[in-house]
């Protein structure tokens, strides 16, 4: 099974109503928590050191930015 890049995953996630947001970095990676479409209960994580994911988040901490 193929896995999506990081950021055809967010933007599908907010394509479909959901909110992301940078939860924070680690060892050159970011970590971005995926939410419900409400921004309340976190549904899953993402950790990446993709350097196109990081291009794309630039200095955005969430989809809401």
């Amino acid at each position: 099974m193929a896995v999506d890049d990081p950021v055809t995953v967010l933007r599908r996630w907010h394509d479909f109503g959901g909110v992301w947001r940078v939860l924070g970095h680690r060892s050159g990676a970011v970590i971005v928590a995926l939410y419900q479409c409400t921004g309340g209960e976190e549904v899953d994580r993402l950790v990446s050191a993709d350097p196109e994911l990081l291009e794309f988040l630039g200095g955005r901490l969430s989809s809401e930015d």
